[in-house]
């Protein structure tokens, strides 16, 4: 399979890729996602939107230190009613995340962009429709105490693939888009396209 450039630190992505004999190095765009997502917001951009957004400036700013290599840019968002949840900067804010969506429904967007030169080639984005448990704050204290501090800052308030899945009622979606990386069809494009 052809070797790609992967535009983000995700040790999840990564291990993805791997999973299924991508070849990939890994080189982290530094692009600030604050500045950007907060500029978006003031545009009423949508969640996918701002998830696509992300994928294409991160995939855009390696592709142009590497011309001529496939790179690959990846972004999630939760979507709660329109209103998008970023990662947590501490475990407080960890907490208050979790009670906004306690009980409730909410959307996991997750884009990926592959570009090359410097310009988008493709790109796709797909959500997962989450339903959270209705928790007492207790329980949900003693969930993020489960929790690393690397695994929660990483992975947002929850990591599906471990302690996470014990937080929802129904998960309706393909597990790779809720990690993070649609790579069904990304494999679909590589194989046909590239």
């Amino acid at each position: 399979m052809v070797k790609i450039i992967l535009a983000s630190k995700s040790k999840v992505r990564k291990e993805i890729l791997d999973q299924n004999n991508i070849t990939n190095k890994v080189e982290p765009s530094q692009i600030d996602e604050d500045v950007v997502k907060d500029s978006l917001k003031k545009e009423k951009a949508s969640p996918s939107i701002i998830s696509k957004n992300l994928a294409e400036l991160k995939a855009n700013k390696v592709s142009q230190k590497y011309p001529d290599e496939i790179v690959l840019g990846a972004d999630s968002v939760i979507d709660l009613d329109g209103q998008i949840i970023s990662k947590p900067k501490d475990r407080k804010e960890a907490l208050n995340i979790l009670k906004k969506l306690n009980g409730k429904r909410h959307n996991l967007v997750s884009s990926v962009c592959i570009s090359k030169n410097g310009t988008m080639i493709w790109n796709y984005t797909d959500k997962a429709a989450l339903t959270m448990k209705k928790m007492s704050e207790e329980e949900l204290k003693k969930y993020l105490e489960k929790i690393s501090d690397e695994a929660l800052y990483a992975y947002n308030v929850y990591q599906i693939e471990g302690e996470g899945r014990s937080l929802f009622s129904k998960i309706d979606g393909d597990e790779d888009t809720i990690m993070g990386l649609p790579v069904k069809k990304i494999k679909e494009y590589l194989d046909n396209y590239i």
